[in-house]
């Protein structure tokens, strides 16, 4: 764990996760109702093991330190009502300070879970410094689909989601042809925690497939694509201006 300081001087903790050897790029994981527990402490090592520097902040300590929750009801209620005490603009002014204590290692991303996946899909308009952001299934994206994204986005939901309908994520995608939204069949809400019940195995390798590309393709960059036949079709092109060219150089006609 390490203390950040915010933009207002309020201090907060965050978990960071060091890579083997110089990152490549920096994520920025965002909690859910549940702060910085164990699970979200395993996502920041996933991606510090595919060569990221990765910090989650601690988004409560503004009102409550060192808060770790499982998932039962009680502590699902405690956190709802700590997300309500921090709101939403502290919770990106602790975003950017965390964006700006990895940023040296390279380009950033965001990315979040339910609650974090809602905050994940604001900092692409709201925070600046980021190369890209993510979300999973975040409550309240669907309905804030106006503006579009400043920087690359991309969404993961459940179709058997029943905090987020299935039929609201299609009209969030004919708003937001700019935002790339996936969903999975049969997955659920948190369907990636696999300390829950709703983890569902299949939707969370794809999505972490699709999270992983995404990060390479706008945090690392990559190498140019060299597109399949391009040499046949370019030579075929050069091919047909010589044999014009031999054409027109024929001379006058015979008489």
């Amino acid at each position: 764990m390490i203390e950040l300081t915010a933009g207002d001087g309020h201090k907060f903790s965050a978990y960071r996760a060091d890579p083997d050897g110089t990152p490549t790029g920096a994520v920025v994981v965002v909690q859910d109702f549940f702060g910085i527990n164990p699970y979200i402490r395993k996502i920041a090592d996933q991606f510090a093991a595919k060569g990221y520097l990765a910090i989650a902040p601690s988004l409560f300590d503004s009102v409550k330190t060192d808060v770790a929750l499982g998932y039962d009801e009680g502590s699902l209620a405690e956190g709802v009502e700590l997300t309500q005490q921090v709101g939403t603009e502290r919770a990106i002014g602790d975003i950017q300070q965390a964006v700006d204590a990895v940023k040296s290692a390279g380009k950033v991303t965001i990315v979040g879970y339910g609650w974090g996946g809602y905050l994940a899909y604001l900092s692409a308009n709201r925070v600046s410094g980021v190369a890209c952001t993510v979300g999973y299934y975040g409550d309240g994206i669907v309905d804030d689909y106006r503006e579009k994204r400043k920087v690359p986005t991309l969404l993961h939901f459940g179709e058997a989601d029943p905090r987020i309908p299935f039929e609201e994520v299609g009209q969030f995608r004919s708003h937001r042809p700019d935002v790339s939204a996936f969903s999975y069949p049969g997955a659920a809400h948190a369907f990636n925690c696999d300390d829950r019940d709703s983890y569902h195995d299949e939707a969370a390798k794809t999505a972490l497939e699709r999270t992983l590309v995404w990060i390479s393709q706008y945090v690392e960059g990559q190498p140019p694509i060299a597109l399949k036949n391009a040499g046949a079709y370019a030579q075929a092109k050069v091919e047909k201006k010589k044999k014009k060219k031999e054409a027109d150089d024929l001379g006058p006609p015979m008489e």
